[in-house]
């Protein structure tokens, strides 16, 4: 047994004999190595991903071809469009919205995020192609995403909501969400779920576990620290939070079974310096593991939305993607790379991504068949456009020729800012109409365009509805209602 205080004497006191070029080698590597291992730690990738990361060296996207520059299209007159639910009496910021039948009357009806509001819109349709808006929520923390689900089962539609707590970055923890419970009779009892989590873009539904209740995946698009994560339903409104990626600029979380195989996973967008899209597939016991499946080696790329849909109609789910967020620049401009792609779903988390055409400010898109003729057809907005140009565009649509080339035809310049739309039959006829909501961040302001129906009159002459601005609105109404 050693006494105390007779130790051996320490290596360090002993003259090494490693070469000091050898030991400059040895901190240049160890350091930089601790330093991976830490990301990799705090983010949940592999070393593998976050060297691809790094290097980016077989990126698809940077050897991708895509036109020199914006071609405009020849002008179609097929849609007409139709401003519908409350005006503004200040420039809109509409984050999000969804087309459903919230009160099961058999119309599409239209979900809202209003962030000038600070509010969740529903604009109802009865009777048919009369439209009429409700706030349904208490005012919130910067709604930016809606969705409704039947969450607890009981027949009738809630709403889920992603809340940023402020539009503009910050890293301060102000996301939430909340679900606003439905009563059966369109009547809404907020409850949040989850609070001072980072900046809150997106919350959807799916059972990832198999237990027969519906879970949540929540992106949160935070400014430094955003993260990813899954949210166990355990019945009575408690959920159970697990992280699975801690990246910051988490745009949408989408819950699709990718593979096949019986169980939901779930694509994620994450923007800032990543740029990039994962899969998370699941065991089918809530159990994932992240697949990154495209990415840019441009910073700058300004992804800005996905969309998930069988483009080709192969049987296989594509990913619909538009990248041109502009909100990392005052004044925000769009960039010479702004576009609209689609990556192809080759089986077996292998996808590969084709170019649709550039889009200054691209913010979101669609796919459609609006002419008819059997394929799927993209519809693309923008929200950061040149808008003192009066030939730059705010809503185009890529024409399928059946073989996957899309020819562009424009459709409007105003109203300007729109940031996102949905595509859905809303009056019956058979062919798709489209809605599209507008985010005013920068100048030229306008109060014009809030929510827009475009109605699809393909074939047929278009309806007289007169001026678009300025124009009636219809709803003020809160309660009652038939």
């Amino acid at each position: 047994m050693k006494k105390e205080g007779s130790r051996p004497k320490s290596p360090r006191a002993k003259r090494s004999s490693v070469p000091p070029g050898l030991r400059i080698l040895a901190i240049m590597l160890g350091v930089p190595l601790v330093v991976l291992l830490y990301q990799a730690h705090s983010s949940g990738l592999s070393l593998g991903q976050l060297f691809e990361h790094i290097f980016k060296g077989v990126r698809q996207a940077d050897t991708a071809e895509i036109p020199a520059k914006t071609a405009h299209g020849n002008k179609i007159d097929f849609l007409t469009p139709m401003p519908i639910g409350f005006p503004s009496t200040a420039p809109p910021r509409i984050a999000s919205l969804q087309i459903v039948d919230l009160d099961k009357d058999g119309l599409p009806d239209i979900l809202v995020a209003d962030m000038l509001a600070n509010r969740v819109g529903w604009i109802r349709q009865y009777p048919a192609g009369v439209y009429t808006e409700y706030w349904i929520s208490p005012v919130l923390p910067a709604p930016a995403h809606v969705s409704a689900v039947d969450i607890d089962k009981d027949g009738d539609l809630d709403v889920l909501v992603a809340c940023m707590g402020q539009l503009f970055p910050s890293n301060d923890k102000i996301g939430s969400v909340v679900i606003l419970e439905n009563d059966g009779k369109q009547n809404f009892t907020p409850h949040t779920i989850i609070d001072h989590i980072a900046r809150v873009t997106d919350v959807r539904a799916a059972d990832f576990n198999g237990d027969g209740r519906l879970d949540l995946v929540v992106g949160e698009f935070g400014y430094d620290d955003g993260e990813t994560r899954w949210m166990e339903n355990l019945g009575n409104w408690q959920f159970r939070s697990h992280i699975l990626q801690s990246l910051s600029g988490v745009i949408h979380t989408i819950p699709v079974d990718i593979d096949n195989d019986g169980d939901m996973d779930f694509v994620s967008l994450v923007s800032q310096e990543w740029e990039e899209i994962y899969v998370f597939e699941n065991d089918g016991h809530g159990n994932f593991k992240s697949h990154l499946i495209w990415g840019s080696t441009n910073e700058d790329y300004g992804s800005s939305g996905i969309r998930l849909v069988d483009l080709n109609q192969d049987g296989k789910v594509d990913i619909l993607y538009t990248n041109g967020d502009a909100f990392d620049y005052l004044p925000p401009r769009p960039r010479p790379w702004h576009s609209v792609q689609w990556l192809e779903n080759k089986g077996n988390f292998k996808f590969e991504h084709h170019a649709i055409g550039l889009f200054p400010g691209a913010s979101a898109a669609v796919a459609a068949d609006l002419d008819g003729d059997g394929d799927l057809d993209i519809v693309a907005v923008t929200c950061y456009n040149f808008w003192e140009r009066p030939d730059s565009q705010s809503i185009v649509w890529y024409e399928n020729d059946g073989k996957m080339n899309f020819t562009q035809h424009d459709i409007s310049h105003s109203p300007t800012h729109l940031i996102s739309l949905e595509a859905a039959d809303m009056n019956g006829d058979g062919k798709p109409d489209l809605v599209s909501v507008r985010m005013d961040v920068y100048q030229p302001f306008s109060n014009d365009g809030r929510v827009v129906l475009w109605l699809n009159h393909w074939g047929q002459p278009p309806p007289k509805l007169g001026r678009l601005f300025p124009f009636p609105f219809a709803g003020f109404l809160r309660r009652p209602f038939p």
